[in-house]
């Protein structure tokens, strides 16, 4: 219990960081006109990419023995598929509404 104790008093910093990125994050999202969603979405594949990538990075680079950094690993690196999945199918279906039709 004391080496998660140490942990999180050493990255507190990093921890302080995150949190005021997430509520930055929700309020940038929040401010942003219905019209440029759909452009966002496609940032945001290319974003969750990087993820999937970067989760592969660190499960190959872990330790076999630490089971934490490889189940993180790879509940990102899922996460990451499926949003990158379900993003590039809205993405297609918005602009299915754009073509003419015969």
């Amino acid at each position: 219990m004391n080496q998660w104790i140490d942990l999180i008093i050493n990255n507190l910093d990093l921890i302080y960081i995150l949190i005021l990125a997430i509520f930055v994050g929700v309020e940038v999202i929040k401010h942003i006109p219905t019209i440029l969603h759909t452009p966002l979405m496609s940032g945001a594949n290319a974003l969750s990419g990087v993820v999937v990538v970067g989760a592969l990075l660190v499960m190959l680079n872990a330790d076999p023995d630490d089971y934490l950094a490889l189940c993180l690993g790879f509940i990102a690196v899922v996460l990451g598929i499926v949003n990158v999945v379900g993003g590039f199918a809205v993405t297609g279906r918005m602009l299915q509404m754009f073509k003419k039709k015969d």
